[in-house]
């Protein structure tokens, strides 16, 4: 397969391994990518910058053409995506009084700009679905695309195709073989389906009002019996090109500009909330690993000193003030001690101003933007007569306006408990370097146990 880039000198070529190409006219090699699954199609944004890849899984894959770096995926299909076309209406957007619309961002007002996606620790640069030390360029890219109005078109080998703006917000799809095709044979009018097709070729009009499909299949004639039954009649094995009315994304350009507009921005949002919550969740799992990998020692002393009790039962009998057991003290004293208890409270804390930062820098300002943003969606729902006949439905908006609320709650609520926890480990650490003989470490390691134990599980659970 190659595409020529429809701007620049630039060729994109997919060999038989399944790699990726970029050549200037001149034979001048750029970059070579692979995607690691077979490519079974490719296509150009218009205003080339980016180059789309259609997989084997089903999976459409966006490029920047400076680097092949991945900038978005979306999976669309069941099966291979076999072809692409992405159109894009150079018209520009007016009212019914003739008046440019433009798309009024006003999330600048009172938020600053849109949190990075975080990077994931141990990850190799693009491997969570944004480019990390790409992300200024996929911001570039992103906001000239959404400048103008353009639609994504991908067909697959089980005869469905989906649509999508801008290339990342899926509007809809549509099924080959569930479409009424009329034609006349012998001399009258008549309706065929098509069955066991696969598309072949799809391209949108200029105007974005039609959509040319070629395909291959068995045309049958459809007919429907009196008793509500449907058969075929005869049939006609071969290749076929259809024509679809996709006048809806010129007569409802503005409204789908719009919403496409708010919720691709949002969904970029929610890709940084999904990638905060994974970085965060390992960031604390691995210095869990450290915690339990010092305080699993208990286990086998409560079972040396023969005690019919549980680790926890230990703590808690030590948290409230009772006398400690044998097994404990020895374990305080011993088989932790002071360099140990360092060490756990060095990486806990660590890991908990890590957690700090990304919540601070990602999370929260993410889901405020979020949150701001499904309130001017639910605006548009509510103008039922221009938005809902695109889908734009006001009560699953209100849900999902109700459940960003929700997460913002849940978000100040975490920053609280992990400011706690991570106060209370600072008061530690103090106490364990101040310790000098060895009866103050053992008391100190006791009063910091204290302090320190009701957090680490509890803090994990939240």
């Amino acid at each position: 397969m190659a595409e020529w880039n429809p701007e620049k000198d630039l060729l994109a070529m997919v060999t038989e391994d399944s790699k990726v190409v970029l050549h200037r006219f001149n034979w001048q090699r750029l970059w070579t990518i692979s995607s690691g699954k077979c490519i079974t199609s490719l296509c150009w944004r218009p205003d080339g910058k980016v180059v789309v890849l259609g997989l084997e899984d089903g999976t459409v894959s966006l490029h920047d053409v400076e680097n092949g770096k991945l900038l978005r995926s979306l999976k669309s299909h069941a099966a291979a995506v076999v072809c692409l076309n992405w159109e894009e209406d150079a018209q520009v957007n007016r009212d019914t009084s003739g008046n440019s619309l433009a798309f009024e961002d006003r999330t600048t007002r009172f938020f600053p700009p849109a949190p990075r996606v975080p990077r994931m620790p141990g990850l190799v640069s693009g491997e969570t679905g944004l480019t990390d030390d790409g992300q200024d360029s996929f911001v570039e890219l992103s906001n000239s695309s959404k400048q103008c109005f353009n639609i994504l078109c991908s067909g697959d080998k089980d005869g469905v195709l989906c649509f999508s703006i801008f290339g990342v917000f899926p509007i809809g799809n549509v099924n080959i073989h569930e479409c009424d095709i009329p034609m006349t044979t012998k001399d009258r009018d008549t309706v065929c389906r098509l069955l066991n097709a696969s598309v072949r070729k799809v391209a949108l009009s200029k105007d974005l009002c039609h959509l040319m499909v070629a395909c291959s299949g068995e045309l049958v004639e459809d007919i429907v019996e009196s008793r509500g039954c449907q058969t075929f009649g005869d049939s006609t094995h071969g290749f076929h090109c259809l024509v679809l009315d996709t006048s809806i994304f010129q007569k409802s350009k503005n409204e789908l500009h719009q919403v496409a507009q708010q919720a691709s921005n949002i969904e970029d949002l929610l890709h940084v909330v999904r990638t905060s919550l994974s970085v965060m969740h390992k960031q604390w799992a691995d210095a869990m690993n450290i915690f339990h990998e010092k305080f699993d020692l208990l286990t086998s002393l409560i079972n040396d000193h023969g005690l019919d009790s549980s680790p926890q039962e230990e703590f808690l009998s030590l948290l409230g003030g009772a006398r400690t057991s044998p097994a404990v003290h020895q374990f305080l004293v011993n088989s932790l001690g002071e360099v140990g208890m360092k060490r756990v409270s060095k990486v806990v804390c660590g890991a908990g101003k890590e957690l700090q930062l990304v919540v601070l820098n990602h999370l929260q300002p993410a889901v405020e933007i979020i949150g701001f943003r499904m309130g001017e969606l639910r605006g548009l729902s509510r103008w039922r007569s221009r938005y809902l006949g695109i889908g734009l439905d006001e009560t699953l908006v209100d849900n999902a306006v109700e459940k960003a609320g929700m997460l913002l709650v849940q978000v100040e609520r975490f920053i609280r408990v992990l400011s706690s926890v991570v106060q209370q480990m600072n008061l530690y650490s103090a106490k364990v370097r101040n310790c000098g003989t060895e009866k103050e470490e053992q008391q100190n390691i006791e009063k910091s146990s204290i302090l320190f134990m009701p957090f680490a599980p509890h803090f994990s659970t939240t």
